[in-house]
Parts: structure tokens; C-alpha cells; sequence
């Protein structure tokens, strides 16, 4: 759940992040975009998507993370003590591959609810539920999952990314500051472990934004029946390489705010 709700709070992020994915002449910037929103919208419209975001990232928390256990595990009794000890990096990436494979099949569904919420104006929708019917009804239980390819094109290397980054960098955080982790106080390691895991976001973000802009455009653009090699080549013809990089600088904030918070909860000692 707590994937959840660090998802649902930067929901406003979200929302301008996948409009200007989709058309990238909407808005001139991200304070003119949630003026406009506000404006025109209210309130309601900055967090468009907001409850189809708190179930999708619920359950792709609970599976990734309970999957994750189960495929170290599994890993580790294959390869043995000493191979999977000196490969543990290889073991966890692998491991963290696995289970986000499955965990977006949870997820996909609700993403795609989401993006039709956000990417038209007005939305289509008035919630998850309304959401889920009407596609299903549309374009039966397929159309829920026309954007799984390219979500696995941006879930699994952010995946990998998260897990593969923060351990070196908050290591490279404590190699640069004075004495040891152990000298600081449970707020300092707190911070460290925020800024450690928002500079491993950034990376995140990067790695896959190009996929990310994907799904944001297949779920907008996409055609029922429509294959994907067709729908992608489409895409691409029409917004070219340039295109792929649209939103990137909103996306960075927000996956930076939601990795930070993350790593942050889970590493940091109890402030007791």
C-alpha cells in the first residue's frame, strides 16, 4: 500500500507529466499547466487518475516486493551460498526483473485507466470502476493491457535501476562526508537515505522515460485490434527520438519525490 501512496501524492506531477507526454504543445510549462488545470479544472483536475494510481501501485507494491523475496530465494537456492554470494548484485537484479514482470500485470490494468483519465480532457471517466467497465465493454479484456509491452519497457530497467543505484550511492554519500554512518544521528541517516534514493530516481527516471512516454501514447492512440509493431511504428513516425524525451524534466521530479520517499520508509531507522 505504501507504493500506493507515495504514487497518489504526486499525483499533480502525474497528471501534467502524461499530458504533455501525449501532446507536447499543450502546455508551455509545468506552474502554466497546473494554473491552467486549476483554472479550468479545479482541484478535482489536478489529481485526475488519482484513485485508478492508488490501487494499480498497491497492488504492483505487493506483488514486487512479496515476488522479490520469493525470487532471491529461489535464485539463491539454484546458483548455492558461495555463487550466489559472490554474484549477489547479478542475483538481485534478477530477482527484482522477475518480479516486476509480474507485479505489472496487476498493474496494467489500472495504468491503463489512469492515462485515458489524465491524457483527455475532459476525462472519460468517473472513476477506476467506470473506467475498467467501459473499456472492457469497448474493447473486452485485451484493452486493458494494450500498453503492457512498453510497461515492461519502463517497469523492469526502473526496477533494476532502483535496486542496482542506491546501495552505491548512499555508499558514495558516507566515503565523501566526515567519520562513518554510525557517527550520525537516525534524522541524518534519515536524510542521506532521502537523497540517496532521489539521486537513484533521476537515474530511474532516465533509463525509462522513453518507454513511459509509450504508454502514455498507446493508451491515448492505440486502435482496438491495432498491432502493437503498427501502433508503435505509428508513434514513433510522428514524434521521432526528440518525442520520446517529452515530459522528462516533470518526470524526474516526481520519480525522484516518490524513490527518495521510498528508500527512505524502508532503510531508515525508526526515529525513536
Amino acid at each position: 500500500m505504501l507504493q500506493g501512496v507515495t504514487h497518489t501524492a504526486v499525483t499533480p506531477l502525474d497528471v501534467v507529466k502524461t499530458r504533455r507526454q501525449v501532446d507536447s504543445k499543450l502546455y508551455t510549462g509545468n506552474f502554466q499547466a497546473w494554473g491552467h488545470i486549476y483554472r479550468t479544472e479545479g482541484l478535482r483536475g489536478i489529481f485526475t487518475g488519482w484513485s485508478p494510481t492508488f490501487f494499480g501501485y498497491s497492488a504492483q507494491g505487493a506483488f514486487k516486493y512479496g515476488w522479490y523475496e520469493y525470487f532471491k530465494k529461489t535464485y539463491s537456492d539454484l546458483a548455492g551460498p558461495e555463487v550466489a554470494h559472490k554474484y549477489k548484485t547479478v542475483l538481485y537484479l534478477s530477482a527484482s526483473a522477475s518480479a516486476e514482470f509480474l507485479a505489472d500485470l496487476a498493474l496494467c490494468p489500472f495504468e491503463s485507466v489512469k492515462v485515458r483519465m489524465q491524457a483527455k480532457i475532459p476525462s472519460p471517466y468517473k472513476g477506476t470502476v467506470d473506467g475498467i467497465t467501459q473499456i472492457t465493454a469497448k474493447e473486452g479484456f485485451s484493452g486493458l493491457y494494450k500498453g503492457l509491452y512498453p510497461l515492461w519497457g519502463r517497469q523492469i530497467p526502473y526496477t533494476m535501476m532502483k535496486f542496482a543505484s542506491f546501495e552505491t550511492i548512499v555508499e558514495m554519500i558516507y566515503d565523501r562526508l566526515p567519520g562513518s554512518k554510525n557517527d550520525y544521528s537516525k534524522a541524518a541517516q534519515t536524510g542521506v537515505s532521502f537523497v540517496g534514493g532521489y539521486m537513484a530516481g533521476i537515474l530511474c527516471a532516465i533509463v525509462s522515460h522513453p518507454a513511459d512516454v509509450m504508454v502514455s501514447k498507446l493508451n491515448a492512440y492505440r486502435e482496438p485490434g491495432e498491432a502493437f509493431g503498427t501502433v508503435t511504428s505509428r508513434i514513433y513516425k510522428d514524434i521521432g527520438f526528440r518525442g520520446l524525451w517529452n515530459g522528462l524534466p516533470v518526470r524526474i521530479v516526481m520519480i525522484g519525490t516518490l524513490t527518495g520517499l521510498q528508500w527512505m520508509i524502508y532503510v531508515s531507522p525508526p526515529l525513536s
